[in-house]
């Protein structure tokens, strides 16, 4: 273990000598422009248009290919996965509207069109899949979807034009679990095949800024207050289809309460550190937390 750590630190002390001079330039890249920057919006619209497009042809020629086509059919699965696949909407239309934003400010465009062209990205980018799942006999347009994409959106926009600045963040933390290997066609068998697909590991988070509530106290502004949801004992997503009682018998939610650190709040000069701080921001911390649950309250000393 010693040896792997020495190992590790000698790597990065070589790549930060590597990056100290391109990180001069890099940082400079970074600062956000004062006014409209014509160049890097068009380098941002277009660049965003043609990831968009890639994706989902990716999408209707890799995976939708595998599964028959129908004619255009929603469902109703909001009672699925005791709504943590909803929970995975909602975050994921949150982070890319944030960063279609984000990159909207590098820009120098307005505020008003950061939000409406950025901000809903998330938004637009997720309605196209779900067209696409209306199209696919395996699955179907969602209208629970589509509420949870904007509630992502909306949880963006609405910080924004309330307190110009996102107080809460939602937020994403995985642990490996006992059900994946249960049920490895639904749950992943690799494990970045279960950070996706296995609902019994994921927790999502609203991490609240303390100091952004609180301006003239003296609390840390990097630190934050962190509500979870999650479930547990889910090998499907409905409880029971067949009912034989032989699956899903302990489903249940689970709610935490624990500390988070706001990576964005800390104190930098570098534009580079605070873009990479930025772009982990979206994991929530290991910390001690309390779990809430049908039996009862657990405490865990590290919980992620």
């Amino acid at each position: 273990m010693v040896k792997n750590l020495a190992i590790i630190y000698l790597l990065i002390s070589v790549l930060s000598s590597s990056f100290s001079f391109s990180q001069i330039k890099f940082d400079s890249f970074l600062i956000p422009s004062d006014t409209l920057n014509r160049s890097r919006r068009n380098a941002v619209v277009i660049t965003e248009a043609s990831l968009v497009s890639i994706t989902l042809v990716g999408l209707n020629q890799l995976w939708y290919s595998d599964f028959e086509r129908s004619k255009f059919h929603t469902i109703n699965d909001n009672n699925e996965w005791l709504q943590m696949d909803k929970m995975g909407h909602v975050f994921t239309s949150y982070q890319v509207g944030k960063f279609g934003a984000q990159v909207l400010n590098w820009s120098g465009v307005s505020k008003k069109h950061q939000l409406i062209y950025g901000a809903t990205l998330g938004f637009g980018f997720l309605t196209a899949v779900e067209i696409l799942d209306g199209f696919s006999q395996e699955w179907g347009f969602s209208w629970g979807d589509i509420a949870a994409n904007a509630s992502g959106t909306g949880l963006y926009v609405a910080q924004e034009l309330l307190w110009k600045e996102q107080r809460i963040n939602l937020k994403f933390s995985f642990h490996q679990t006992k059900y994946a290997s249960q049920s490895p066609d639904k749950l992943g068998e690799s494990f970045f095949e279960q950070i996706l697909k296995d609902y019994n590991g994921q927790t999502y988070w609203l991490s609240v800024n303390l100091h952004d509530f609180f301006k003239e106290s003296k609390i840390p502004k990097w630190l934050n207050v962190a509500f979870g949801y999650s479930a547990d004992g889910m090998l499907q997503g409905i409880r029971d289809v067949d009912n034989s009682l032989l699956t899903n018998i302990n489903r249940q939610r689970q709610f935490y309460l624990s500390f988070d650190v706001n990576l964005y709040k800390i104190r930098t000069n570098s534009r580079f550190l605070k873009s990479v701080f930025n772009i982990f921001n979206v994991l929530k911390m290991p910390f001690p937390a309390l779990e809430f649950n049908k039996k009862g309250c657990v405490f865990h000393l590290l919980y992620y």
